[in-house]
């Protein structure tokens, strides 16, 4: 799966979001996280139903072998 063009969307389209990372496990090449911070709530909700997560969503989910995973955490931590 092609992950650079959505971080080149959230480069360029997305200024509101603060941090954008793809990690794939060593372990199991299959396995991707995502670890994304916003500047504020708004911009989140912006993404999260923008038309670029439906699309990626839309090809990824029938190649999925099993459920994705969100998690909406709040950060109580941060080394600059």
């Amino acid at each position: 799966m092609q992950v650079a063009p959505a971080t080149e969307n959230v480069r360029t389209k997305e200024p509101d979001i603060l941090g954008f990372f793809i990690s794939q496990d060593p372990a199991d090449l299959c396995v991707f996280t995502t670890y994304e911070r916003f500047a504020y709530q708004g911009a989140m909700d912006r993404h999260n139903n923008s038309d670029v997560v439906a699309r990626f969503f839309g090809i990824a989910q029938p190649i999925l072998d099993g459920e994705v995973t969100l998690m909406t955490c709040r950060e109580v931590s941060l080394k600059a």
